[in-house]
């Protein structure tokens, strides 16, 4: 048998506003064995992600919260050490809502084989897994792009941000972006071929919005909410689109904020505003797994990943996503391929 041990991530307290390392705890225990119809994972890489933290609130959503004393939630690449399974053997690569372990027990059911084809294995939980198809559904199907459209998408240099702004270009559209740090602008124009870019903490946005779309805005991707939706909402033309994906500058409010304040707005522009998660196109995903690893490969898309080494290492890590240190998709490197 393996001569290890498990760490487990735990969620030991809930946060009032900001979470602290002090809301999570770190536990070693023995590896798990398995039963019959079992398999036992070993977790390579780890997705941080921003709505892990609404999963930490004990409040209704579209999925349950993490109870205390459980591991926090989220997606992994793992490899199977061992299966008594007949729906996976030994050394098989998978991806799914494993957690925040190193090892793990599954039944299978919710796995996917991770097709190594497509892209390095990490990939498939960033640009060819749930943040990547976020993007491609998220764009394509709720803002239905047409060539010229002026595009503005926040959070640009994110894990979505970035596939959203590249997928915007391919699409023939004319893509604003905007990001935390004059590094991120430089990556998202320089890289990514955005056309325009916003530093939303050092640069004023109502004034950027109206120098690089002067004749307003037709699609918004909205990872972001608060002071930034409402600037792009007064400027939004005659059928604009927005898809919301996130809001991550609320996420750690102790109290809601008001706002939106100019919702009567898209009655003028007469817009579609529309929130969405990705796994209503689960049936659709080969399409956009597809789509995007052939772009990847003729040079259409890249993506940047920010890569921590160890699990141990992940509440700080997500931390810092939260308050927008991270750049690019954030990713915990919990073992060796």
């Amino acid at each position: 048998m393996i001569n290890e041990q498990n760490i487990r991530i735990l969620l030991k307290n809930r946060p009032n506003g900001w979470p602290t390392e002090d809301d999570f705890e770190i536990e070693v225990s023995q590896i798990p064995s398995i039963k019959e119809g079992e398999i036992l994972l070993e977790t390579m890489w780890l997705s941080l992600d921003p709505y892990m933290r609404g999963r930490m609130n004990d409040a209704k959503s579209y999925a349950d919260p993490v109870q205390i004393g459980a591991p926090m939630v989220g997606g992994a690449v793992a490899k199977v050490v061992e299966s008594r399974s007949p729906m996976f053997v030994k050394n098989d690569i998978v991806e799914g809502r494993i957690g925040w372990q190193k090892y793990a027990v599954s039944s299978g059911i919710e796995l996917r084989t991770v097709d190594k084809s497509l892209g390095p294995i990490q990939t498939a939980i960033g640009v060819l897994g749930m943040p990547g198809l976020t993007a491609y559904f998220g764009f394509l199907d709720v803002c239905e792009p047409r060539p010229g459209d002026i595009v503005v998408v926040s959070a640009a240099s994110g894990a979505v941000g970035q596939v959203v702004g590249q997928i915007a270009k391919i699409m023939g559209c004319t893509v604003i972006g905007t990001a935390g740090s004059d590094e991120k602008i430089k990556f998202i124009l320089d890289e990514l071929g955005f056309d325009y870019g916003i530093n939303y903490k050092s640069e004023d946005i109502c004034e950027s919005l109206d120098k690089f779309c002067p004749d307003g805005i037709d699609i918004y991707f909205d990872n972001v909410g608060g002071e930034l939706t409402d600037a792009v909402m007064d400027r939004l033309r005659v059928g604009a689109r927005i898809s919301v994906c996130g809001q991550i500058s609320q996420y750690n409010n102790s109290q809601l904020q008001l706002g939106p304040r100019n919702i009567g707005s898209l009655v003028r522009s007469q817009a579609k505003m529309e929130g969405f998660l990705v796994h209503a196109y689960s049936n659709k995903y080969p399409e956009g797994l597809d789509k995007m690893s052939k772009w990847i490969k003729e040079g259409k898309l890249k993506y940047k990943e920010d890569i921590v080494k160890g699990i141990e290492n992940a509440p700080k890590t997500f931390i810092g996503m939260l308050n927008g240190e991270n750049f690019g998709k954030t990713l915990i490197k919990v073992s060796d391929d």
